[in-house]
């Protein structure tokens, strides 16, 4: 069960240049977790998202240049930690996220399973929409990358679809990688001691635009991140202790 004090839930939505969906989406928290706040990450949009997500409701924080999806919900989560809310949500801004999951990525969170819940597409009773080819091999490789190195089965560490506690939060606000941020974050927290776990979850088809991952930048993300993981496991364990 969602809990329904106000100031106990915080989702978090980084949005860049997604006025296309970033209406619908609040509106849709406000209808989904309307005990929740929402706090609408405007990472240096050229278009209106943020205007348009504060008239469906929402607080946004617009970041004054585009920094990158990990900076930009570090922020996120840096607002939660000084503010003190006990759960944080992620989902992402352009609709590919099925609101009606949040309840399932809290559950292990309040019954004190887990530290971190990351909603996945490929657990049974998990769906997902279609992806390249290259995505698709990108998210095998880290999946087996991640397993092998914390002993825990994790199926879609690309997912943004992630709810936390404070614990977790806290370590995000701080350390969490400035872009490409999903991969690594699972390895930092596994290295503090925290417990991550996934829950099946649904995932769409983007509500507009499109992606701008192409082979390229699966190639670029893929070698980026595995040097970004290396140099996080190579870390000495006194750096990785829970702050």
């Amino acid at each position: 069960m969602i809990p329904s004090t106000k100031d106990n839930l915080l989702i978090i939505v980084p949005a860049m240049n997604e006025r296309g969906a970033i209406g619908t989406i609040v509106t849709g928290l406000r209808d989904t977790v309307p005990q929740a706040d929402i706090l609408v990450i405007d990472d240096g949009s050229h278009d209106n998202t943020a205007q348009l997500a504060r008239d469906a409701g929402a607080m946004v924080a617009q970041m004054p240049f585009n920094v990158g999806i990990g900076a930009a919900t570090s922020a996120g989560y840096l607002y939660a930690c000084r503010l003190g809310y006990d759960l944080v949500v992620r989902v992402d801004g352009d609709g590919q996220h099925d609101l009606s999951c949040i309840e399932n990525v809290l559950a292990p969170i309040i019954s004190g399973e887990a530290d971190m819940v990351v909603g996945s597409r490929f657990l049974e009773g998990g769906t997902g929409g279609t992806a390249s080819v290259f995505r698709n091999a990108g998210v095998r490789y880290f999946s087996f990358l991640i397993s092998r190195l914390t002993g825990n089965y994790l199926t879609d560490t690309t997912s943004g679809f992630r709810g936390t506690n404070k614990v977790a939060a806290r370590i995000l606000a701080q350390h969490q990688p400035s872009d490409y941020p999903e991969v690594e974050s699972l390895l930092l927290l596994h290295r503090a001691g925290l417990r991550v776990c996934e829950v099946p979850v649904t995932i769409h088809a983007r509500m507009s635009g499109r992606s701008s991952i192409d082979w390229f930048q699966s190639f670029y993300y893929a070698v980026k991140v595995s040097l970004a993981v290396l140099m996080e496991w190579l870390r000495p364990a006194s750096m990785c202790e829970r702050r």
